[in-house]
């Protein structure tokens, strides 16, 4: 297929070519899937919705201003980070972003749930989710390649803060689950349910204590296609990144 020309914008405009955003597949740039939980979030969004998207990977190999990652990013985003949605002349560069524009360029998708208040309610969950859980992040971070059960119960321990913010997840997804009338937050799959899932990693991997109620939807979570394409995809990588592990000096 011939590649369409474009005419050049200037640097990180987001200018929307509403005749190229029809013709033009969506480029999902992402880093490495054993490590980025934000990449993740968009990617399996997109999946188990079944948008179609070119993928292309930025190798983490550091974040400093030398590293190849780094260079990389900044020449598709002034941020440098990733997860980066390019629709024809538009770039995005936040997960929360990105997911906003793909529901409202799919509304056949329903990527928000259909009712009003489960609406408001969803993005007030994915509100807390992109903004909150330091904890959770910083001493758990995603390693989905890695078992580290025992990591996790010193954590657990050690550090009343990840305690608060499991407690908060578990205050946060147990009165949906009590009154969903399917397998996910707002019965079916949606932005909250995908912007969950890297959490949902994390619990796995280190293994912290959950009610049955919450551990039985991480595990519908982490059995839905688009994330467990996600977790071979991770576990296939053998990219062991050191500045990633803070608990293991070797695979």
């Amino acid at each position: 297929m011939p590649q369409t020309r474009y005419r050049q914008l200037p640097p990180f405009v987001a200018k929307l070519e509403p005749a190229l955003l029809e013709t033009v597949m969506l480029t999902l740039y992402i880093g490495n899937k054993n490590y980025s939980s934000w990449s993740m979030r968009p990617w399996v969004l997109m999946r188990q919705t079944g948008i179609a998207f070119e993928e292309q990977m930025l190798r983490f190999d550091g974040f400093g201003p030398d590293s190849s990652f780094k260079q990389r990013a900044l020449a598709l985003s002034p941020a440098g980070r990733v997860p980066i949605l390019i629709d024809g002349g538009l770039r995005l560069w936040d997960s929360l972003a990105i997911s906003e524009y793909l529901a409202e360029k799919f509304p056949e998708k329903h990527l928000w749930p259909q009712q009003l208040l489960n609406r408001a309610r969803a993005r007030c969950l994915v509100a807390e989710m992109h903004s909150s859980f330091s904890s959770l992040r910083s001493l758990c971070p995603m390693n989905i390649e890695a078992r580290l059960p025992e990591v996790g119960a010193k954590l657990w321990v050690d550090h009343p803060p990840l305690r608060t913010d499991v407690q908060l997840l578990q205050d946060l997804w147990t009165p949906l689950l009590a009154v969903a009338n399917g397998p996910m937050l707002f019965d079916q799959f949606s932005i909250a349910d995908a912007f969950f899932a890297p959490v949902c990693m994390r619990l796995n991997t280190y293994a912290l204590p959950l009610s049955p109620a919450v551990q039985a939807y991480v595990q519908r979570v982490s059995n839905l296609p688009a994330v467990q394409e996600w977790v071979q995809a991770a576990r296939a990588e053998h990219d062991f990144r050191p500045f990633e592990e803070p608990y293991r000096s070797q695979p």
